[in-house]
């Protein structure tokens, strides 16, 4: 085995390159029994530096602090493997150039994440200061996150909280799955129903944490996938998008120096309000009430 960081393979165990009896173990501190075979996958090297690329970007929000942007569909929030260039930090470099470094070299003023896929509002912080600030809001649970979704079908009731520990899909390493607490970590999301049509529910969903693929494998969880996500939903698209409905709508914080919680609002981009309209054109529609 090649000469790495004690740092570098806990890495490598939470991102899932590590097989113990051939199942995937997200945990370091694991018990070993004698003739189990460890399975160490090591992933091609991240690139060294991150290139700032002219792309455009909607910031909804920014001071010397931070920057709050709407992030489209399609677009990687940092540089990975298979994705070195066209992510919003390429594009955050070359609009605040001060944030390279800040938070890691490999994702610079990222605080918490959005799937390729997923739409909608992401902060960016711009200083080290700031970058711990914000790490802090979401550690203690203070931001609360509001996002929209089409699901195909009906939730099991039009409102509820889904509590089921997320971990690591041990047959598939690129997805998550409900594990025992064991083998995972807490996962929370509250739901409300907003609209319904004939084969789908239009919901606002509350993360209470942030485990990757959250919403999107507890509404799977429940019966009712997000439209258009064929990873854990249906491999037949019930919807006309190339991606799946799911968008940070909005997204309430309280920012360095201020006492009173902000909120910012995202809209729904085009290609999902037209999906909208299109339900709403085909089908009987009923329309939640809210308070």
């Amino acid at each position: 085995m090649p000469e790495m960081s004690r740092s570098r393979l806990q890495g490598l165990i939470r991102d899932g390159f590590v097989r113990v009896a051939n199942e995937v173990v997200t945990k370091s501190g694991l018990p070993l029994e004698d003739g189990q075979v460890i399975e160490l996958r090591i992933p091609p090297p991240e690139p060294a530096g991150i290139v700032a690329e002219s792309i455009p970007l909607q910031i909804i929000y920014e001071n010397k602090n931070l920057m709050v942007v709407n992030k489209p569909a399609g677009m990687v929030v940092h540089p990975a493997v298979g994705h070195s260039s066209g992510t919003l930090v390429n594009a955050a470099l070359a609009h605040a150039p001060d944030i390279e470094g800040i938070g890691g070299e490999q994702r610079p003023g990222v605080v918490h994440r959005l799937d390729k896929e997923t739409s909608g509002l992401i902060l960016l912080a711009k200083n080290d200061q700031t970058h711990r600030w914000l790490q802090d809001q979401f550690r203690l649970r203070k931001v609360k996150k509001v996002y929209l979704a089409l699901v195909d079908g009906l939730p099991p009731t039009p409102s509820g909280i889904v509590e089921a520990p997320i971990g690591r899909d041990p047959s598939h390493r690129k997805k998550m799955a409900v594990v025992p607490i064991t083998r995972g970590r807490e996962a929370t999301t509250e739901y409300h129903t907003l609209e319904r049509f004939d084969q789908h529910t239009l919901i606002e969903a509350h993360p209470l944490t942030g485990r990757t693929h959250q919403i999107r494998l507890h509404m799977a969880f429940l019966g009712c996938p997000i439209a258009g996500d064929t990873l854990y939903g249906h491999k037949r698209v019930s919807v006309p998008l190339k991606r799946h409905f799911l968008h940070a709508a909005r997204l309430q914080i309280t920012l360095p120096g201020e006492s009173e919680a902000r909120t910012f609002e995202a809209p729904l981009p085009p290609e999902l309000d037209q999906v909208l309209a299109q339900l709403r054109g085909h089908s009987s529609s009923f329309q939640e009430h809210l308070e």
